[in-house]
């Protein structure tokens, strides 16, 4: 009679140790959302802290586990966390560094998630108290859609992100944001970071603006020469392809420093509510 051998329980997979133990992030939107969402998915983080202006964005960053807590004081947010990620407008950066960074962990990486870096990721790096180290990152992905309504745990998946580190760049903490987003999915590639600004102008800034810029020169037209008439109404695929990325966030109006920017940022959120009525 054959022997009927035991079967031996299953091991329960276990999930690898967290990258970080606390993550706080600043500004909860479509790309600080889509981040806390693939960390808490991925166990890449034991605990995401959410911080901003909005509880009732940050409520639904909770809902949506995005965030595991939120707190709308910002040094009370960044308290004992190893990792701060900035995803506010780029011209908000030094502000909350300076409140946040003294009450990180020691030894905590500051990084970001912002569209431009040159001169920024040094100013970064000099406010930084001792021992909290600065990964500047810029992951190009993203939607028309703004918000941690749009936000996505697939957002980063081969996606190129941008490291941009500097000398003063600690390896370790490189070492560490790297593996982070490649655990998110994502493609990396190192840059210097006044390359990059000059890589992404052309590539991303410029394109940005043109179709601000078309949108808004449309409606002029309409406003003077034909005002009982909605051009928009009247718009092909070319029109639309052309103006799509209108529809996205007028924060590209941070890294225009020069000349009128509160002009400017009138202009492209104009142009932002104009683009999104037409589908």
């Amino acid at each position: 009679m054959a022997r009927v051998q035991p079967t031996r329980p299953r091991r329960a997979k276990t999930r690898p140790s967290p990258l970080f133990q606390q993550m706080t992030i600043v500004g909860v939107g479509l790309i600080g959302g889509s981040l806390g969402m693939t960390c808490k998915q991925q166990g890449l983080v034991k605990t995401i802290v959410g911080a901003g202006r909005r509880v009732k964005n940050l409520k639904r960053a909770v809902e949506l586990k995005a965030i595991d807590r939120y707190v709308t004081d910002l040094a009370e947010a960044a308290a004992g966390s190893d990792l701060l990620v900035l995803a506010t407008p780029v011209d908000t950066f030094e502000a909350v560094l300076r409140t946040c960074a003294p009450r990180l962990a020691p030894g905590a990486i500051v990084t970001d998630v912002g569209s431009v870096k040159g001169p920024l990721v040094e100013r970064m790096e000099a406010l930084a108290p001792a021992g909290i180290r600065v990964v500047g990152m810029h992951p190009i992905a993203g939607k028309e859609k703004t918000g941690v309504e749009a936000a996505s745990p697939d957002l980063f998946r081969d996606a190129l992100c941008i490291l941009t580190p500097t000398s003063q760049t600690d390896p370790d903490a490189l070492a560490k944001v790297r593996r982070l987003w490649e655990a998110c999915g994502a493609r990396i590639r190192e840059m210097d970071p006044m390359l990059h600004d000059g890589v992404l102008g052309a590539v991303s800034h410029l394109p940005h603006v043109l179709a601000f810029a078309i949108v808004n020169t449309i409606a002029t037209f309409q406003e003077r020469f034909i005002p009982d008439l909605d051009l928009q109404a009247f718009a092909g695929g070319g029109y639309k392809d052309t103006t799509r990325i209108a529809a996205s966030s007028p924060e590209i109006k941070a890294i225009l420093k020069a000349g009128d920017g509160e002009g400017l940022v009138r202009e492209f959120t104009l142009a932002k509510q104009r683009r999104e009525k037409i589908t």
